[in-house]
């Protein structure tokens, strides 16, 4: 396979509230997606299925996000998504909690080797 980049976007969300992890990466994942209209495929004359999509999500809490939920975020294409530590923990004062960001990449390839 010559799996080919051809987009990378980056996005950050946050759960100002709620300390809901899955909620910032869900956020993070829809903002570097909604910066613009990935029409890639139709370019390269593929199914947009063919979009291989890695995204990698940075939260304090990696163990805290259910991917599942991320992976519903994409319309087509074959996600990949690794979470892993990263993103930031802003803890409020008097105590009263945190809020969480995280941070996204989305790497937007193709097999070439299907063009020919």
């Amino acid at each position: 396979m010559a799996k080919t980049r051809v987009l990378v976007e980056f996005g950050m969300g946050s759960s100002l509230r709620r300390e809901d992890y899955t909620e910032a990466a869900l956020r993070a994942l829809k903002d570097a997606l909604w910066h613009n209209s990935v029409n890639m495929a139709e370019l390269f004359g593929f199914p947009k299925q063919a979009m291989i999509v890695d995204a990698e999500i940075g939260v304090q809490k990696p163990d805290a996000v259910d991917v599942a939920r991320l992976a519903e975020v994409f319309p087509y294409g074959q996600p990949n998504i690794t979470v892993r530590q990263g993103g930031l923990d802003i803890e409020k004062p008097q105590g009263g909690g945190r809020t969480v960001i995280a941070n996204a990449a989305v790497v937007v390839s193709f097999d070439m080797e299907a063009v020919q």
